[in-house]
């Protein structure tokens, strides 16, 4: 792919990245959103319920895709990484908050998160297309 075909997308909205990665590309008429956690871009802070933490997660993805010119609605896929497992309940009736039917494709797993109980990536049609 050439490198002038794909489209950093940033915001205030969401956190900073901190290491070597951008909040979000555009390419082909998609927005890959990276990972986000549960912090809050202005204050930096951690919500302490799992709940609240998945809120959060959800947000700063939709203030990305919003960068782009998209919204949650047009997420194809989105991928969530629970620290516990015991926490999927809850996180789906908070991402029921968010999403709709059709529901994007959707891949849940339990990995080692520092610090936080919920990462949550996404992949969403920009422009119309598709």
């Amino acid at each position: 792919m050439n490198e002038d075909r794909r489209v950093e997308v940033e915001t205030r909205g969401a956190p900073a990245p901190v290491f070597a990665y951008s909040q979000g590309i555009r390419a082909s008429g998609l927005l890959f959103v990276s990972g986000q956690g549960p912090v809050d871009a202005k204050t930096g802070e951690v919500p302490r319920e799992f709940a609240g933490q998945v809120r959060r997660a959800l947000d700063n993805v939709a203030a990305i895709a919003v960068a782009a010119g998209a919204s949650l609605r047009d997420a194809v896929r989105v991928g969530v990484y629970l620290a516990d497992g015991g926490d999927f309940e809850v996180m789906d009736a908070v991402y029921r908050e968010y999403f709709h039917e059709p529901f994007p494709a959707r891949t849940t797993v339990v990995v080692s998160l520092q610090g936080i109980g919920v990462e949550i990536d996404a992949v969403i049609v920009v422009g119309g297309a598709g």
